[in-house]
């Protein structure tokens, strides 16, 4: 058993080292963290990489408008749910990868904290309990606001991650069991 969790450590700072990468400043903070989803890998990505639909498996999502195609540039705006410090979110698609499935995303505006945030996404095949499964990779830069420390700055933005990875994972695994093995429409 100690050695097969060695491989997956192995595995996931290897994907780390290669997709995640971050330029960081002396006034950001940044981190990745990584789910373990109990569904296919074309199930998973089939949700992560619609730009245009992010309250498909997002929480915090009410509702999302994207301006212009949906092609790397594409601005979309995101309406958030009361409860957070935040009403809207400008966001721009800086990466979407089919064949690697790596999906990146850049926040331009908004009336939050939340400035120079940039994140990126990576799904890849495992196998969970001899099934297939998928290991989903987030990792973010962001500014630290005035007022804020690196440590405060990273707790606030990896509980939204792990509560949208969280939220993912019972999508996808919802989806698995009711037997949707093809992915869910493509953009």
């Amino acid at each position: 058993m100690v050695s097969i969790m060695n491989v997956r450590i192995s595995s996931e700072d290897d994907y780390i080292r290669r997709h995640h990468r971050h330029d960081v400043r002396d006034n950001q903070c940044s981190s990745s963290l990584v789910k373990h989803i109990r569904a296919p890998v074309h199930l998973v990505w089939s949700l992560v990489r619609r730009f245009d639909q992010p309250q498909r498996y997002k929480p915090f999502v009410s509702r999302c408008i994207v301006q212009g195609d949906l092609e790397i540039g594409s601005v979309r705006e995101v309406n958030v749910k009361s409860g957070l410090p935040a009403t809207t979110s400008k966001e721009r698609l800086e990466l979407l990868n089919d064949e690697e499935h790596i999906f990146g995303v850049k926040i331009v505006g908004g009336d939050h904290r939340l400035r120079n945030y940039s994140s990126i996404i990576t799904v890849h095949p495992e196998v969970i309990d001899g099934r297939p499964g998928t290991m989903v990779i987030e990792s973010f830069v962001v500014d630290v606001p005035d007022g804020n420390t690196k440590d405060e700055t990273c707790y606030f933005v990896e509980a939204l991650i792990r509560c949208n990875l969280k939220s993912l994972a019972d999508v996808s695994e919802r989806l698995a069991v009711q037997g949707h093995m093809e992915p869910i429409d493509r953009m």
